[in-house]
């Protein structure tokens, strides 16, 4: 019985160290790269004038920690399974190949794209908003450390995912650990406040397909639209697109693009 608590413990500490790493590399990468570094360079992509103040960076980044815990308590379900022999999946994606690797990677990111979407929609109901998300946005101009700044509940229904995910189909543990890369780096870019996706001639997105950060930034400032994550697949489908997304995405790009062009012209004899 001891034996079996020091191996959750173990487990969950695991977890936290790894996810805690990921959270700070990327949430303060970002930010340090984007906010400091490249300031000067990437003014004409900021989305929005003005910065989130320091207390919300710090309250974010305490809030997102507490986020990871949940998310590493909630794993300790797969690790029981498997522990008990109870999810096979892991060792029968295992033995389907390379070609199966790469596919249920894929397939897990649009997966989660689809949950997210979903339950992200749920809780704006007006009944579990409070409970569930308000925390989220209160980051009305986000930051990079918004990524995992949660409510318990919020927290709750992103966690259990993966579980959800590796009971259902086999999947194999570095695959969960490339989902999760991927994850937290869409999630600290999408809320950096910099437009980096590419545009084309027309001031569209050049993937129209994948959210740009301009797309979360409105969601953040005007709740009831872009409720996407990693695609706007359903944002077109289900009608909540804001209307003045690509509107935005145009404005913001052309105005990096009249800077280089400022920069680039010769100067007058």
């Amino acid at each position: 019985m001891l034996d079996t608590l020091l191996a959750f413990g173990r487990h969950w500490l695991t977890g936290m160290q790894i996810d805690v790493t990921r959270y700070i590399v990327f949430s303060v990468g970002v930010w340090f790269t984007l906010w400091i570094v490249l300031a000067a360079p990437l003014a004409g992509r900021k989305i929005r004038e003005t910065r989130p103040e320091a207390r919300q960076l710090l309250i974010e980044f305490g809030t997102s920690i507490r986020s990871i815990a949940i998310f590493s308590t909630i794993g300790l379900l797969t690790f029981g399974l498997f522990r008990v022999g109870w999810l096979p999946g892991p060792l029968i994606a295992k033995s389907w190949g390379p070609v199966w690797f790469w596919t249920s990677l894929v397939l897990m990111i649009i997966a989660h794209d689809a949950w997210f979407y979903w339950t992200h929609r749920l809780i704006h109901d007006r009944r579990l908003f409070r409970r569930f998300h308000r925390r989220h946005h209160r980051s009305n101009n986000p930051s990079p450390f918004t990524a995992y700044s949660f409510d318990l509940g919020e927290a709750a229904i992103n966690g259990i995912f993966v579980p959800l995910w590796m009971i259902l189909v086999p999947t194999q543990w570095p695959v969960v650990g490339l989902f999760m890369l991927h994850q937290i780096v869409r999630n600290t870019i999408g809320h950096s406040g910099y437009e980096l996706f590419p545009a084309r001639k027309d001031g569209r997105p050049l993937l129209p397909w994948i959210t740009t950060v301009t797309h979360h930034d409105l969601h953040h400032a005007q709740a009831g639209w872009n409720y996407g994550l990693y695609f706007t697949f359903w944002d077109k489908v289900m009608g909540t697109e804001h209307p003045e997304y690509l509107k935005r995405f145009a404005e913001v790009t052309a105005r990096k693009d009249r800077k280089l062009e400022a920069t680039s012209s010769p100067s007058p004899a």
